[in-house]
């Protein structure tokens, strides 16, 4: 049987069917590529022009200033937010960016900062962010442009510490954030006994941080009553080793110099936000106090809570949770949005009562 003929113009239709199925194909591939590249700044950063610098004396360089929210404690709160910002011609972040601060508002404070409203007055100032192109490579420009932001949460930090000379303190930061604060830990506060013995404690949340980075001095929370201690973690769910492998494989943290280099052989950091310890135990999804998404709630409107639904475990450095398929626990928004920090808090109340139960001990240390 003889097949029909096609004609000239059926030839090219059929064609350009081919070529735009080609196209439709590849983007489909290479989206990822396509939009990292997009917010690529296209200029080393040795040669960039830094946003102007916030002023930490003035109001709209913080997003929260001493905010105390319904049955605060004593403790004064200093919290180090994650990447708000997507990036395109900066590396880093301008002040007052109005995407940034609305990410910043809508979800990171609402999950992140909330955990720990009933410690005490909580401050977040804004800084000038690392963009997230910096965090989806590997390149020198990108490490630059994060260890800049180290200034400005510096300048913050001690801005902030002269208007609290006295009490109990507690330190946090997320993904970004956590990064800064590991070394603002390292830096400014093991170095100080005077200031360590303030600390109730420190949280790095979703980050990877060099264990040996932090001992002896301010080490990882041995037990779920130690002070003046460090609880950290990178989360990963329990049957995604790929995500882990990428993680600890992807990993940049501080060395002696003031630069992020590969883990290499260093020990990641991993303390149970749900035992509240190191090591390796294996702790039942019974004694999870619970996950929270709080995107969009505002300030002092605690969210509902699902408890006793994650297992988890530290292995390897990352701790390992089991998945939650609940419809307000899966990843929404933008392909930027899905690479920041997540929009819901797995260990929120978790986090709450580690906060009060280690400030509680810490007063009555210090009573008197």
């Amino acid at each position: 049987m003889r097949l029909p003929r096609l004609t000239f113009w059926q030839g090219i239709g059929w064609l350009g069917f081919a070529f735009v199925f080609l196209i439709v194909a590849a983007v489909a591939v290479w989206r990822g590529d396509i939009l990292k590249a997009g917010l690529d700044p296209q200029i080393p950063f040795q040669t960039y022009d830094p946003p102007t610098p916030p002023n930490y004396a003035s109001a709209d360089a913080w997003a929260m200033k001493d905010v105390r929210g319904p049955g605060a404690g004593p403790a004064s709160v200093f919290f180090l937010h994650s990447t708000t910002f997507d990036g395109g011609k900066d590396w880093n972040g301008p002040i007052g960016d109005a995407d940034a601060d609305a990410y910043l508002e809508r979800v990171v404070i609402p999950n992140y900062a909330g955990p720990f409203a009933r410690a005490g007055a909580i401050s977040l100032p804004r800084y000038r962010q690392a963009s997230l192109y910096t965090r989806l490579t590997l390149r020198d420009d990108a490490r630059d442009a994060r260890a800049f932001a180290y200034g400005d949460s510096l300048s913050a930090f001690n801005a902030w510490l002269a208007e609290h000379p006295t009490g109990p303190l507690v330190l946090a930061g997320v993904e970004q954030g956590g990064e800064l604060m590991d070394r603002l830990v390292r830096e400014r506060v093991a170095t100080d006994p005077a200031l360590r013995a303030r600390v109730v404690a420190v949280y790095l949340i979703d980050v990877i941080a060099a264990a040996e980075n932090l001992a002896p001095t301010v080490p990882g929370c041995a037990t779920a009553t130690s002070i003046g201690c460090v609880v950290g973690w990178s989360q990963v769910g329990d049957q995604n080793e790929g995500a882990a492998h990428r993680r600890l494989r992807r990993a940049l943290v501080w060395d002696n110099t003031g630069r992020l280099v590969e883990l290499e052989g260093r020990t990641p950091l991993c303390v149970n936000p749900v035992s509240g310890a190191t090591g390796a135990v294996a702790v039942p999804a019974r004694l999870h106090h619970g996950a929270a998404n709080a995107t969009g709630l505002e300030w002092g409107v605690r969210p509902a809570f699902i408890d006793r639904a994650l297992a988890t475990q530290c292995r390897q450095g990352i701790l390992r949770h089991t998945e939650l398929t609940t419809e307000s626990f899966k990843e929404v928004g933008d392909w930027a949005d899905r690479r920041k920090a997540r929009q819901y808090n797995l260990f929120y109340a978790d986090i709450e009562a580690d906060v009060g139960r280690r400030l509680n001990v810490w007063m009555a240390s210090n009573a008197g």
